[in-house]
């Protein structure tokens, strides 16, 4: 029997309710899909319904009997939202939408979204990816970033925010869409293989020296 933490539910401060945040990828939800969430969230007396900032949609105030039930109800993939692994993938509107994009933001989010999400690694990993450097979707603080450029993506890598905040290194730039997927599985594939447990990439970064990590991946 799968215990709460394995549902996908997430303890509230009350100590007696759940949270549930279903997986959206990239934050792209179909006007059924709102409904949807909106109607389990009426059946079930949900306290509230929260847009994160891995821009999902959290169900927030669940009783621990109703959790399974939910989960049937909604037929959605869980959102990595606890835990050692690739958090989210963030995407702004790019090209597909907004007049300032310069690169396909979405398309690229969604290719890494499939790849990478929930995948376990050292530590807690988030992407994003921006498609200009307007950077709404926070690049530069992310552990890996994409921001679009006129002649193609710019790659970031490091960035956090929370206690102790840090800004992405710049690692390469003039990459077009296949050479950024190269190189996002380059830098999560060396994380892997080098960092501490528990320890984020701009830590590892700081440990062994950006030098080292871009000589190695350029």
């Amino acid at each position: 029997m799968l215990k709460v933490g394995e549902k996908g539910a997430i303890p509230q401060r009350d100590k007696m309710t759940y949270a549930v945040a279903p997986h959206i990828p990239c934050g792209v939800i179909s006007p059924s899909l709102l409904r949807k969430l909106a109607d389990v969230a009426e059946k079930y007396q949900a306290q509230a319904l929260k847009i994160t900032g891995a821009t999902r949609i959290a169900i927030i105030g669940l009783k621990e009997e109703d959790i399974d039930h939910v989960w049937h109800d909604l037929g959605m993939d869980k959102g990595a939202a606890v835990g050692r692994c690739v958090r989210s993938i963030r995407a702004c509107p790019g090209n597909t939408f907004c007049p300032f994009g310069k690169q396909d933001s979405i398309g690229i989010g969604m290719k890494l979204d499939n790849l990478y999400h929930g995948t376990e690694l050292p530590g807690k990993f988030k992407m994003a990816v921006s498609g200009c450097q307007l950077c709404c979707a926070e690049s530069w603080v992310r552990d890996f970033g994409l921001i679009g450029e006129a002649n193609g993506w710019k790659v970031v890598v490091g960035g956090n925010v929370g206690a102790r905040p840090r800004i992405a290194n710049e690692l390469i730039a003039g990459l077009d869409d296949h050479q950024a997927m190269q190189y996002a599985k380059k830098v999560i594939d060396y994380y892997q293989e080098r960092a501490n447990k528990g320890e984020r990439l701009g830590r590892m970064i700081d440990r062994i020296g950006f030098d080292t990590l871009k000589s190695a991946l350029v």
